[in-house]
């Protein structure tokens, strides 16, 4: 890996917000191609962070402090990304359904998808069904992911899965669901096309779904 690759690959590892901006800074200043900067530096060092979590080497803290770093380097890189016309990985839309106020296993999973090259969408938390149904109306989303943390909430995934079959657009998109209450039996149950029980996975899922890995 070029060095100054490796700078910014070490410092989203660290979570180290200004060591992401500088990295990215410098990758560009030495003229390196954003599509580049992107896969091999942060792509790159976000999977490395998820094989970490899965290994139980990282925790929950360590994953997000990793992602913000990512999220600033993206942040300095994403007008290059658009001038250089590189394709995202695919377009998320994410959020917590209606009823639910939760939002860091949904921030989480948003950071991480981010730093795979997805274009993510968060509609944020208490999303009702129509929100979710306007967004894919609006175009361009491969994937609706919906959180809920409450029991008494994972009925309102259902709710938002029926609504956008009844809206005739159930075959536009896949949809995955998580949260800590939920299981792979109950995402069967409802119809989902696939189930995470962490961000990590969530990627992996997304990816797999869209035949991008």
């Amino acid at each position: 890996m070029n060095e100054k690759m490796s700078s910014l690959y070490d410092a989203i590892l660290e979570g180290d917000v200004a060591g992401a901006k500088d990295g990215v800074q410098v990758a560009l200043e030495v003229g390196l191609e954003a599509g580049n900067i992107l896969s091999e530096g942060m792509i790159a060092a976000m999977k490395e962070v998820g094989r970490r979590f899965e290994e139980g080497d990282y925790y929950v803290p360590e994953m997000l402090v990793a992602a913000r770093a990512m999220q600033a380097g993206l942040a300095l890189l994403k007008p290059q990304l658009v001038q250089g016309d590189v394709k995202s990985s695919g377009t998320v839309v994410i959020g917590t359904v209606k009823g639910d106020l939760h939002d860091i296993g949904k921030n989480l999973v948003a950071l991480m998808l981010e730093g795979a090259g997805f274009e993510v969408k968060d509609l944020g938390v208490d999303v009702a069904p129509e929100k979710f149904i306007e967004t894919i109306t609006a175009g361009d989303v491969d994937i609706v992911a919906l959180s809920a943390l409450l029991t008494t909430t994972m009925p309102n995934m259902k709710s938002a899965i029926d609504a956008i079959e009844q809206a005739g657009l159930r075959q536009k998109v896949k949809i995955i669901v998580g949260g800590a209450p939920l299981t792979q039996e109950y995402a069967n149950q409802i119809g989902a096309d696939g189930y995470s029980a962490d961000a990590g996975r969530a990627v992996s899922l997304a990816q797999s779904l869209l035949q991008r890995v």
